[in-house]
């Protein structure tokens, strides 16, 4: 719980609107404006840094995201230091 609140946190501190990403198969779903004035343009998986993430997850997450227009994004908080690092995955077609 701890985790996914300061990445909750850190992403309110930024001015973003966070809303739960269930729907999306994630943590969180994130706004620049909010709901009901754009869609999400990001969805947002919490990992912790000693979570493993394959490139299976990867691959399906990024498929997801893409198949609703939004990007995917993994969430590192780093324990103690209250600090978040984001890892945004665009996709494009070849």
């Amino acid at each position: 719980f701890r985790e996914r609140y300061l990445v909750y946190k850190d992403l309110r501190d930024r001015g973003f609107i966070v809303t739960p990403g269930i729907k999306f198969g994630s943590d969180f779903a994130v706004y620049r404006i909010g709901p009901g004035l754009e869609h999400a343009p990001f969805i947002v998986q919490v990992k912790l840094p000693q979570e493993k993430l394959s490139a299976l997850d990867i691959v399906r997450s990024g498929r997801l995201a893409t198949t609703v227009r939004k990007y995917f994004t993994v969430a590192v908080p780093e324990a103690g230091k209250d600090r978040v690092s984001y890892i945004l995955f665009e996709w494009w077609r070849a």
